[in-house]
């Protein structure tokens, strides 16, 4: 049963008592979804995609717009939940210039560090944002590299 589009017929959201997002169309049984991002970071509430336990896709959504009000705080608390990719806001240090480098940074999370393997793990995104991939698989942000203290922009600015 797969949807291009919002369908045509009204349905909902809602929690099973297990937490688990449950989707409810008119004329068909309930079905447990998981919401994912087709852009999570170039454009988070554009293009989703709702899938079954078993992979199917069940909706599409060219805009979280298109869902049902009362379904939009359901499925933004369960991307929140899905996705974790911490936005660096500095920084801080690093140990060498030459990868790989381990720099110390301050995140919406924290301070943390992270291994820079090589200059290939910085992507350049729209709007002078940088996702940054660690040597253990974490996934790092720079909203707007523009942004950041005068000190983190010399820092990076060496490994762009």
């Amino acid at each position: 049963m797969s949807l291009s589009f919002a369908p045509a017929h009204p349905w909902s959201l809602h929690r099973n008592p297990l937490g688990q997002l449950i989707f409810v169309r008119e004329g068909a049984a309930p079905i447990e979804i998981t919401p994912v991002r087709a852009f999570a970071l170039s454009a988070p509430t554009e293009c989703l995609s709702f899938v079954s336990a078993t992979g199917e896709e069940v909706l599409w959504l060219e805009s979280l717009s298109q869902a049902p009000a009362a379904a939009q705080a359901l499925i933004q608390q369960e991307l929140a939940q899905r996705d974790f990719v911490p936005q660096i806001l500095a920084i801080t240090g690093l140990d060498s210039y030459a990868t790989p480098s381990t720099w110390q940074i301050e995140t919406d999370r924290g301070a943390t560090q992270l291994v820079l393997k090589a200059e290939e793990d910085i992507r350049r995104l729209p709007d002078h944002a940088l996702l940054i991939a660690d040597g253990q698989g974490v996934q790092y942000v720079i909203r707007d590299r523009r942004t950041l203290d005068a000190h983190s922009r010399r820092i990076l600015k060496r490994f762009l």
